[in-house]
């Protein structure tokens, strides 16, 4: 799966109101509805069309189902009828109760619920069989156009409908969602709090019940009168349980929805009270008080609650917080950057690295507050793929103080300050922590090593943080290139290597690249502590390339002693890094002997060195660390002189230059 280049430095959060449109023509919804009116046709989405494949993508559908647009299942259809409620919300035979939670949370907030389903359309004059959604993903909002034709069966909505027939607000929503995600099929099974985010841009929270803090009454009324979306539902122990009824009419492994709390008086005290709502709406509390419940009640039923905020102050004080924010992007790839959790030693440093500076003290605290959000991106709609959702998590450590990506040693004798509470196989795991003002690493991963995946870390800070990724900076340290110049007295390695020369080259004592080959293999045989594959034909093309000063493509033997001094120290590095003295190292590895060698480079150009160079096994042979030296060398220099001849060359920087070079 493909894993793109994203500028990894830290970002504000995205506004609502900039909202990208997503449709493969590049027009935005105006645009294209405008073409229809003036065509004289109903919209028909190519992206999402009205076939199997956009309902399904592991089976075939039950019964036939028939697309059809509103007008063709009822006289008068209306878009929102008397207000978007959650009694709009009834769920059809798709296993997507999550989202349907969301949505009847996403009715209790007027000017939420209008950034994502915009207001202003409707089945009047100026209809056109188009509609569009926002919804947020990965710090960007996202404005989606579908058309209004809906799976139905017997002239009936098979998914999400409204109790009103006529009413089609939010099962178009729910088309929208699937475009989004890639299909119908692809919304089951899920986290209330993955929909809620989706709809807010906000930051999620989860609680187990049994466990939830003393006040955990006033979280969940604090949360509701700032219009957080509130989610719960009840675990299941094992899949035959799941959608099981309890006799008190709660349905286990169902997301329900919190609409309301409040405290009551009641027979001379006060009694809490929890309204939830079941999206289903075929079952409901059959306990005291009917339709609301005791708080009391609520914390021996339920197991889990999901909170999201849109505002990240939401469980503190009374007092209002502008929260900061940061938000970084990035990739686990297999080989360089997929290192997997603390249990992984060897691989764990390997992982993405964040840095974070705490300077100032939350109010009246000697401690500062912030969350961490890590979220894994894409994994729903890569469902028809085959991928499912990653078990992730994340470590923070005090940071040394010194700059650059912390190597092995470091996590070997260093533990962490603070960690996610566990890994899971959740979209986004957040934590909320207090640590004293000072510098720390926070490591992004996998539990398992070799998982790939792209990620989106944001820290939500009470008070102004600064973070900054560790491998944002690309360096080059080599030493000046020696001029091939005649030494006045050869040592023994150099007579030796004259004598092959003389024998193979003749008398210019110039070598082209099929005799280069042979001498360098000749004398690498011969070479102590090293196994390896011979040298490739390539290999040596690239050689000359790199060390032919008199560009006639030959070596003379000057140059080739030139050369020698280089790869008797690339041999050594390599040497170095190749624990089992097996011929290939770990491709794991590749970023402590590139620096050896005098390159720092960033997480994107090691990904794409190991993806060119490192083979199934994650391991790179001798042959492949040399072209990729002599690559990066080659690159080096000519940036180097492009930079001195021509000044405008500048506004590239190194990396940028690399990435060209090492894809060309």
């Amino acid at each position: 799966m493909p894993y793109l280049y994203q500028d990894s430095k830290p970002r504000p959060p995205a506004l609502p109101g900039a909202a990208r449109a997503t449709h493969s023509s590049g027009k935005a919804f105006e645009e294209l509805k405008q073409e229809c009116l003036s065509r004289g046709v109903l919209f028909e989405d190519p992206d999402f069309p009205a076939c199997n494949s956009s309902l399904f993508f592991s089976e075939k559908p039950p019964v036939p189902f028939i697309w059809k647009r509103p007008r063709d299942i009822v006289k008068d259809p209306k878009f929102i009828l008397g207000g978007a409620t959650r009694t709009d919300i009834c769920q059809g035979d798709l296993g997507d109760c999550w989202l349907l939670a969301a949505i009847a949370s996403l009715t209790l907030n007027e000017k939420t619920l209008a950034r994502v389903v915009p207001l202003d359309q409707n089945f009047g004059p100026d209809y056109a069989g188009i509609f569009h959604f926002q919804f947020w993903q990965h710090n960007e909002w996202l404005d989606v156009v579908i058309d209004d034709r809906l799976p139905t069966f017997k002239d009936r909505l098979v998914f999400l409908h409204s109790a009103e027939h006529n009413e089609f607000w939010s099962a178009l929503l729910e088309k929208a969602y699937a475009k989004l995600n890639g299909s119908y099929e692809a919304l089951k099974g899920g986290s209330t709090i993955e929909a809620m985010e989706d709809f807010t841009g906000g930051i999620g929270e989860m609680y187990e019940v049994k466990k939830a803090p003393d006040n955990f009454y006033e979280i969940l009324e604090k949360a509701l009168k700032r219009c957080s979306m509130v989610g719960c539902s009840i675990d299941t122990s094992s899949a035959a349980e799941s959608e099981a009824k309890t006799r008190f009419g709660l349905i286990k492994g169902h997301a329900y929805s919190v609409t309301g709390i409040d405290e009551v008086s009641y027979r001379g005290r006060q009694v809490q009270l929890i309204r939830i709502r079941n999206p289903w709406g075929q079952v409901e509390w059959n306990g005291p008080w009917s339709d609301k419940m005791k708080f009391e009640d609520f914390q021996v039923h339920f197991d889990k609650v999901e909170i999201c905020n849109l505002t990240p102050d939401a469980l503190e004080d009374s007092t209002a917080h502008k929260w900061e924010v940061t938000i970084h992007q990035g990739s686990w790839v297999r080989g360089s950057t997929a290192g997997g959790c603390r249990n992984f030693l060897e691989t764990f440093w390997t992982n993405p690295q964040i840095k974070l500076h705490l300077t100032e003290k939350d109010d009246g605290q000697d401690d500062c507050t912030f969350i961490a959000a890590l979220m894994q991106k894409d994994r729903r709609k890569l469902k028809k793929v085959g991928a499912e959702m990653l078990t992730i998590g994340y470590s923070i450590y005090e940071s040394p103080g010194r700059d650059g990506h912390l190597g092995k040693d470091f996590f070997r004798y260093h533990p962490s300050k603070a960690r996610s509470k566990t890994y899971i196989n959740l979209r986004e795991v957040s934590n909320r922590f207090k640590l004293p003002p000072g510098d720390y690493i926070l490591v992004p991963t996998t539990f398992e090593p070799h998982q790939e995946a792209d990620f989106c870390l944001r820290i939500f800070s009470e008070k102004k943080a600064i973070t900054e990724d560790l491998d944002e900076n690309v360096a080059i340290d080599l030493p000046e290139p020696l001029n091939p110049t005649p030494s006045p007295q050869e040592n023994e390695e150099e007579k030796q290597f004259r004598a092959l020369f003389e024998q193979i080259s003749g008398k210019d004592m110039e070598i082209a690249a099929e005799e280069l080959q042979y001498v360098l293999n000749a004398v690498l045989k011969k070479t102590k502590n090293i196994k390896f594959k011979d040298l490739t034909l390539i290999s040596c093309r690239n050689i000359i390339s790199l060390m032919d000063t008199s560009s006639n493509g030959k070596l003379e033997f000057s140059e080739f002693k030139v050369f020698w001094e280089k790869m008797k120290k690339w041999i050594n590095i390599f040497l170095q890094f190749d624990f089992d003295k097996s011929g290939s190292m770990s491709s794991y590895e590749l970023r402590s002997a590139l620096k050896a060698a005098g390159y720092q480079l960033n997480n994107y150009l090691l990904q794409l060195i190991v993806l060119r160079y490192s083979d199934e096994q994650f391991q790179i042979e001798f042959d492949d660390f040399l072209n990729c030296l002599i690559r990066l060398e080659n690159a080096s220099r000519v940036f180097q002189a492009l930079s001195v001849k021509n000044k405008e060359f500048i506004n590239l920087n190194i990396g940028e230059f690399i990435n060209l070079a090492m894809n060309i």
